[in-house]
């Protein structure tokens, strides 16, 4: 497995900004736990209920980078 690009992250999260895609790079993680983090930030409740192991490791990390960049864009637009 090989490491995430910044162009694998802008095809799996969207666009985002350089600092956000370079610590998103930074975790080590490959495109298929970046994936998993995905879906687990946007599916975690239907996950769960299908069973599925909670994340650990790197995807847990990713999950987590992924929640504060969600609640800082969050706080930015209830700014504006």
């Amino acid at each position: 497995m090989t490491s995430l690009t910044h162009k694998d992250v802008v095809a799996i999260l969207g666009p985002l900004d350089d600092v956000t895609v370079a610590q998103i790079i930074a975790t080590g993680a490959t495109t298929q736990e970046l994936a998993q983090a995905h879906a687990w930030i946007n599916n975690d409740e239907a996950l769960m209920n299908d069973g599925a192991p909670l994340p650990g490791g790197r995807v847990a990390h990713l999950i987590d980078l992924m929640a504060e960049i969600e609640q800082e864009e969050e706080e930015l637009a209830r700014r504006n």
